[in-house]
């Protein structure tokens, strides 16, 4: 099976595709294309593991809501003899029908179940598109997402949302659609998402721009035989993540030692990926019709061909994660290094020797090797755990039992926004193949204003930034705000209510949303939720 991937929704709904019995033919209106949107994806998580996104959806979609403003034109000018209220009337009912048909896709992804019996981690990218109807789609994202799901109006964990900022379309108030990154702000402040993607800083360390594989991976540019760009259609093969920290621990603060075992578990994480490669070429079309023969990945593969055809030359990405450059750090310079130059130095070596043995794997072989920042789901429990039976508590290291993500901030300092994206905002340009900041947020909802300005002040320093914020509620007494962890889970700080059933509890715990009190699935596994979750949340 392959990863992660960027389902090409644009071909697939534009020349029709086959699911199971069933030839889908292109829809003719936007009710349809994101029905047919929400079939997909459940076919595509059921082919393949990790997660499934939509890039550009406003663009996409916009040609079929076209269709659907043709014919309520067409319906004005039977009854309706003034030209200008036929179109006001056409565009009335457009942009209900927009709304209608964005609804139904959120509460269709929140209720399907792939064949591994877990809601599809998507995401859904947007925010470029400047017609009117594309505005419109993405003011229905927003919209649908602050109103919540249901009649308790809970907050939506799936698709994840992205938007994209860039100088001249919203970044600014001068700019077309500032007053839908207005709506953006507000809806992140209520809801957590979207999450934001810098547009000229994704291009600065990608090559290109697009939404993520899932929660964090990262496509890198890349052009066909005509040359055009290519990011939808296109997938990972696998990940191998590396524990750094347990490597510090072997070495027992002996640089020298660090090198030489790192430099053999870097071989060893290589000779995984490449068995993944081989083992993601041995699949024929046939087993995966929905990827390789009907074009979520793009080019429409026949029964006899390789699907290798889709992986080389560099179109598939491999990925070589890495987990805990903080504890990594206390270990050779102690647990506040965040302030010491050469500990900076030093960790960054770390990434950049990560990504120029990507790039020698990637000469070598003709497939993209990257460095991806890994999300580590359980990782950063698992791995801890292993090391505290082998090495006992070791301060500032095991004895917090969990690992720092990749290359965040340590989250116990409580540092600001500023603080944390200064720190880690170097990171990313060796590790593009996937990333992501977090900064730790009070209740924003009467001041959205502290987030916007988090956002600007962010734009030309890192390409992608989710915002971290206390969204809970309690539906016994009325309480918003956060939740109180204890031994026995999150709780109501005010009535002690900890009843799924009685209220919206919603943590970031693997780059997704989360309910702890109902022990969310990550990619197949329960992810254990315990009072040190806010940590561990935060730094995924």
């Amino acid at each position: 099976m392959t990863n992660c991937c960027l389902i090409d929704f644009k071909e697939m709904l534009t020349n029709g595709f086959k699911i199971g019995n069933a030839e889908v033919e292109s829809p003719h209106s936007i009710q349809t294309a994101t029905a047919q949107m929400a079939q997909i994806i459940a076919n595509v998580a059921s082919s393949q593991y990790g997660g499934c996104s939509a890039d550009r959806v406003d663009e996409v979609l916009e040609p079929f809501a076209y269709k659907n403003y043709q014919k309520h034109l067409v319906e004005a000018k039977e009854y309706i003899e003034d030209s200008d209220k036929q179109i006001e009337f056409a565009q009335k009912r457009t942009k209900k029908d927009i709304y209608d048909a964005m609804q139904a896709l959120e509460y269709e992804i929140n209720t399907l179940f792939s064949s591994q019996g877990q809601t599809p981690f998507t995401t859904l990218g947007f925010g470029l598109g400047t017609s009117w109807i594309a505005r419109e789609i993405q003011k229905a994202i927003l919209q649908i997402r602050i109103e919540g799901l249901g009649k308790e109006k809970r907050t939506a964990i799936f698709p994840k949302l992205t938007f994209a900022i860039k100088k001249g379309v919203n970044y600014s108030p001068a700019d077309p659609n500032y007053d839908i990154k207005e709506l953006a702000v507000e809806c992140a402040t209520k809801r957590m998402y979207p999450d934001v993607l810098m547009y000229d800083k994704i291009v600065e360390l990608t090559g290109s721009f697009k939404a993520p594989m899932g929660c964090r991976s990262f496509l890198q540019g890349w052009h066909d035989e005509q040359g055009q760009e290519v990011n939808s259609g296109r997938m990972n093969l696998g990940v191998v993540t590396l524990n750094l920290p347990r490597i510090a621990l072997e070495s027992q603060g002996d640089m020298n030692l660090f090198w030489e075992i790192f430099h053999e578990k870097v071989a060893i994480a290589h000779e995984a990926l490449e068995f993944k490669v081989e083992r993601c070429k041995q699949a024929l079309p046939e087993n995966a019709p929905i990827l390789y023969q009907y074009g979520a990945f793009g080019k429409r593969l026949k029964p006899q061909d390789s699907v290798d055809e889709l992986f080389k030359g560099e179109r598939a990405t491999v990925s070589l994660g890495y987990i805990g450059l903080y504890e990594v750090g206390t270990v050779f310079f102690g647990p506040n290094w965040e302030g010491n130059q050469a500990a900076h130095d030093f960790t960054l070596e770390i990434v950049k020797q990560l990504h120029d043995y990507c790039q020698d794997w990637e000469k070598e072989s003709g497939y993209h090797y990257s460095v991806y920042s890994t999300p580590s789901e359980s990782l950063t429990d698992r791995f801890c755990q292993l090391d505290l039976k082998r090495f006992g508590k070791v301060k500032d290291i095991t004895d917090k039992e969990y690992y720092t993500n990749s290359f965040h901030y340590d989250v116990r300092k409580h540092p600001t926004p500023f603080e944390k994206l200064s720190f880690e905002m170097d990171y990313p340009k060796y590790a593009a193949g996937g990333f992501i900041h977090y900064c730790e947020y009070p209740n924003l909802r009467q001041n959205p204003k502290a987030l916007e300005a988090v956002w600007d002040w962010a734009y030309d320093k890192v390409g992608y930034l989710g915002t971290n914020t206390p969204i809970d509620h309690c539906f016994k007494c009325g309480f918003e705000g956060e939740f109180k962890a204890t031994a026995r889970g999150f709780e109501c700080p005010d009535c002690g209510n900890h009843d799924p059933k009685l209220c919206d509890c919603v943590k970031r715990t693997c780059g997704y949303l989360g309910n702890p009190l109902q022990r969310p699935m990550v990619h197949g596994r329960h992810v254990e939720i315990s009072s040190r979750a806010k940590n561990i949340g935060e730094g995924m």
